[in-house]
């Protein structure tokens, strides 16, 4: 097998590990598996490529990592249920009780719950604290 191929081998499976552990530290191991795979097209010698393969894994991980692992946190707090319904004050449309309940936000009609014994009557704005599926729980303000 030539030079090039197994560092390409090494990329794909540290690819594959990423996508099965999604941690990001995989990830930077496949970038310097494929970067030393085109370099070992010009360089013959196993040992210079494995100490090339070793630091553009060091140096992927200590600068490359955090920045992808801040804009993944940062697209986490952005989007999805907690950006657009989480905190946010509604109109209750029918009573809203442990058991049954609807509400509407952006002209949607959503299931409803509160985590108290009590019933919020209809036409109260309450706030959503939290999701569970399709089911959104609310709390009297």
């Amino acid at each position: 097998m030539v030079l090039w191929e197994i560092f390409a081998i090494t990329g794909l499976v540290c690819l594959i590990l990423e996508m099965l552990v999604p941690s990001l530290f995989f990830l930077n191991l496949a970038i310097a598996g494929f970067i030393t795979a085109v370099g070992a097209v010009w360089i013959s010698n196993w040992v210079a490529l494995v100490i090339i393969f070793v630091a553009l894994s060091v140096l992927s991980i200590l600068f490359l990592r955090p920045i992808l692992v801040k804009n993944k946190n940062d697209r986490n707090t952005l989007t999805g249920m907690e950006g657009k319904y989480i905190g946010k004050i509604v109109k209750v449309t029918e009573p809203v009780n442990k058991y049954s309940g609807a509400i509407t936000i952006y002209d949607e009609k959503w299931e409803a719950r509160c985590d108290g014994d009590e019933t919020i009557p209809a036409g109260s704005e309450v706030k959503i604290i939290k999701y569970e599926s399709l089911v959104l729980t609310v709390e009297k303000i």
